[in-house]
């Protein structure tokens, strides 16, 4: 038999120690680059000349590693997304923590697939769910899945209630017919449409809810709605809470929901991806009171936890029928008794996922290090800070608070009294948008009764009062300039 050649080639370094010695820079210039946030621009459009990189071929020959490096130096790591520097308040997103990004890079280096087995970064996931119901107030019998963030967080949550409130076996039949009724307020985060929408109820199988003066959900409509489908032979099965709206962070009255819940038998589930976490903090707690009577709660650990993406939580009350919602055992995932394929509850069975990144390392290693009554004081602290630059607003007479403040959410708009609506929303986003073309800082938009405002979203663990101070000097300033 002719022999063949053995192929040795692989993808280790040729050479460890130049691999380590720029992996060592590497680390370095990573502590420097956060360190020195405030240094550097916040945000920066892409020169032509850069963009032009980004349309290459594929490449398909070697290059070096300290070249490859060079070129993340000079065309990705001065034009980041900004949410690191403490004037980011525009989408609602933490900053990280150096404890996180040691967490990331030993998955990174572990690299298990968290579906399941018998090993640590499984029992490390466990430990952090059951963090997550201690802080959240569910008991230990609940059951709980580390997933990408709030939006596959409700529509996991969302189709365990589907399955369960059904009145037959869904999974095995689908859907007979196409009645069941979701509910939430018309502030209700655009993830929980898009999950009733996948779980084959269309867009009018949420029902959305006029909401009060203060963005919370009409409790008297809800219950008016409730009866009123079910008059019509509807089928309502759930009640979408939502503690922290993405508009303006109002926390809906939970044991109100919770009430109208448990005597209709619906379910409830809670919307917690902005707030549910802030259940650490002293002064938000009492607001969130009844998120505890949940059957399901949503949390994102990327946002005020501060977690590197990606990180979101479900919490599911009744462990069986999560576990029954999800689980499919083929034969090459069957369990042994012995060995790494041992041990009763794999995440495969929770989720949709079978491959898993071990998210649950940086979580574990930040709690550890931080204590979770520090990440609190920060949440406190935003909130806090949310209040201060209320105050900057109210003082002024040329700006005007659109919305009470919800948490750390603040909108407001310029306005000296000359200008028509339409003249109003113009100025506003003008401002917006030089704020953040001029690298100041990164405000956030939304529109509330066909206002444009100017959203703050405050959830740095960096962001200083003088930042704020800062700010409201600046629109002042561009205010004036571009208005009558």
């Amino acid at each position: 038999m002719k022999n063949l050649l053995e192929n040795n080639e692989n993808l280790d370094p040729e050479d460890w120690e130049a691999s380590k010695a720029l992996m060592h820079k590497m680390v370095d210039d990573a502590f420097d680059y956060v360190k020195n946030v405030r240094d550097r621009k916040i945000w920066q459009n892409m020169p032509n000349e850069v963009l032009e990189t980004f349309k290459t071929k594929l490449p398909k020959t070697p290059s070096s590693s300290a070249s490859v490096y060079q070129e993340l130096q000079d065309n990705v790591l001065p034009y980041p997304m900004g949410n690191i520097h403490p004037r980011f308040w525009a989408w609602y997103m933490g900053n990280g923590t150096i404890s996180g990004v040691m967490g990331d890079f030993w998955a990174s280096i572990l690299n298990p697939n968290l579906g399941g087995g018998n090993h640590a970064a499984h029992k490390v996931e466990e430990q952090v769910i059951n963090w997550i119901k201690e802080i959240i107030g569910f008991p230990e019998t609940a059951s709980g899945l580390l997933v990408s963030g709030g939006s596959m967080a409700n529509y996991s949550g969302l189709t365990v209630a589907r399955n369960v409130k059904a009145g037959y076996d869904i999974r095995a039949e689908g859907l007979k017919e196409n009645n069941l009724v979701f509910y939430g307020s018309t502030e209700v985060h655009s993830c929980n449409t898009k999950a009733v929408e996948l779980l084959g109820l269309g867009t009018k199988g949420l029902k959305k809810i006029k909401v009060n003066n203060d963005y919370t959900i009409n409790i008297n409509a809800l219950k008016q709605q409730i009866a009123l489908d079910k008059a019509n032979g509807l089928q309502p099965i759930c009640v979408i809470g939502t503690s922290g709206t993405v508009n303006t962070g109002a926390i809906d009255n939970l044991n109100a929901i919770a009430d109208i819940c448990e005597k209709e038998n619906l379910w409830f589930h809670v919307d917690g991806a902005i707030g549910a976490i802030a259940m650490l903090s002293n002064k938000v707690k009492p607001q969130l009171n009844g998120i505890q009577r949940a059957n399901s709660v949503a949390l994102d650990l990327h946002k005020w936890l501060h977690m590197p993406f990606e990180a979101g939580c479900v919490l599911i009350k009744d462990s069986y029928e999560h576990k029954n919602t999800f689980s499919l055992i083929p034969e090459y995932l069957e369990k042994n008794t012995r060995g790494l394929a041992s041990g009763d509850n794999w995440f495969s069975e929770y989720g949709l996922q079978l491959s898993r990144r071990f998210r649950a390392l940086k979580v574990w290693m930040s709690l550890k290090e931080h204590g979770s009554e520090k990440f609190g004081r920060m949440i406190t602290k935003n909130v806090d800070q949310a209040y201060y630059l209320a105050n900057l607003i109210e003082i002024h007479p040329d700006l005007e608070l659109l919305a009470p403040v919800g948490m750390d959410i603040v909108c407001f708009r310029y306005n000296n009294g000359n200008n028509t609506l339409n003249e109003l929303n113009a100025i506003n986003k003008e401002i917006k948008l030089q704020i953040e073309e001029r690298a100041i800082a990164l405000p956030g938009y939304t529109t509330l009764n066909n206002i444009y405002c100017i959203r703050c979203a405050i959830s740095s663990h960096r962001v200083t009062n003088a930042d704020f101070d800062d700010l409201i000097t600046h629109i002042l300033s561009i205010g004036k300039a571009i208005s009558k």
